[in-house]
């Protein structure tokens, strides 16, 4: 696995709604309708991420937001691998 380049990383970023990159990482807030909601996509979020073996870090604030940043920290950045779990974050919410 190896560290994406800016360039790399901007073109991963506009196949996704609205990611961040930031400190070395992609990132994301998400609201939700109320506490319940945002512990359930918590949970969802963290049967995918140990399915993969890829753990982001998530927190939840505010009684309904959730905001999921995700990096390869073995590799001290971005990888593919990063995205690939920020795509399956995505259809968590379809």
């Amino acid at each position: 696995m190896s560290l994406l380049n800016k360039d790399s990383i901007e073109n991963h970023l506009n196949e996704l709604s609205n990611w961040d990159y930031t400190n070395n990482q992609i990132e994301r807030e998400f609201s939700f309708n109320d506490f319940i909601e945002a512990a359930s996509f918590v949970t969802s979020v963290g049967l995918e991420a140990e399915k993969m073996d890829h753990h982001p870090d998530i927190l939840i604030h505010s009684w309904n937001k959730v905001k999921v940043s995700i990096s390869t920290h073995s590799e001290g950045g971005v990888t593919d691998k990063d995205f690939n779990l920020a795509k399956k974050i995505e259809t968590r919410l379809k």
